[in-house]
């Protein structure tokens, strides 16, 4: 009887509990929020730099119906090409360049097509030429942009085909995305306290925060002009800033 009696009385005290605690979660769920949502930008200067050249070599033209590019004309172009990329490599090393900041893309090689001159009035003019282009591309690593006109007349002096353009970036990406997701969130407290002082409320704990728009970095990529390309040293170059944009939302509660 006594465990009888024990346990209609801890059902009933359970099955009073029931309502207070319901209560409590119902006032949870309906208690005030203040929500706000920011965006920022951030502006930094690079502070790296990236030199993007090719070197390229060609198979002598010959007719499209003809059997395909003679092994020996390829392996000379090769050679030839091979010869070129080491002198750009010890070029680059004279000016200071380390050989781990210099990368050598892989080799492609590619058909192109020319029309074949005519002789006379009576050639067919769907006659083509075709011979073989072997590309190579370089990158170079520059982590002082001082040093940009010095390596573009480096690469000038080398004698590379083609300038691509520079590509600048940051040496530490992390740090200016933390930086621009910080200045979001500061601006998210400064409206919300804004909000919350203009209402006559106060701000209680946070209730919840997401990202709206994550930091998104982008290398920014200049192209070369003829002009800054033939001038060499006497060119400036202005990396301009990066700009990184980051977005949050933030919900507070709100204390009467």
């Amino acid at each position: 009887m006594p465990t009888i009696r024990f346990r209609c009385l801890l059902l009933g005290g359970l099955l009073t509990a029931m309502p207070l605690l319901g209560s409590t979660a119902q006032a949870e769920e309906t208690r005030a929020h203040l929500d706000v949502q920011a965006e920022a930008q951030l502006d930094v200067v690079p502070d790296r730099a990236t030199l993007n050249a090719r070197l390229w070599e060609r198979t002598p033209a010959v007719a499209r119906h003809e059997d395909d590019t003679d092994a020996d004309a390829l392996r000379q172009a090769r050679d030839r090409l091979e010869e070129r990329a080491a002198a750009l490599i010890r070029t680059l090393e004279e000016a200071g360049v380390e050989r781990d900041d210099i990368s050598a893309g892989s080799l492609s090689v590619q058909p192109e097509y020319m029309p074949a001159p005519r002789r006379s009035d009576n050639d067919n003019d769907s006659d083509m030429l075709m011979r073989t282009r072997l590309d190579r591309p370089f990158q170079v690593r520059v982590d002082d942009l001082e040093r940009l006109p010095r390596l573009l007349d480096a690469l000038t002096a080398a004698g590379v085909n083609a300038m691509d353009g520079i590509s600048y970036d940051l040496a530490d990406r992390d740090a200016a995305t933390d930086e621009a997701l910080v200045k979001a969130l500061e601006k998210a407290r400064h409206k919300a306290e804004l909000m919350a002082r203009t209402m006559g409320v106060s701000l209680g704990a946070v209730a919840n925060i997401s990202e709206t728009n994550s930091p998104i970095y982008a290398p920014r990529m200049m192209a070369m002009s003829a002009d800054a390309r033939e001038s060499g040293s006497q060119a400036e170059y202005r990396p301009g800033t990066i700009v990184i944009e980051a977005g949050v939302s933030v919900s507070w509660e709100i204390e009467n």
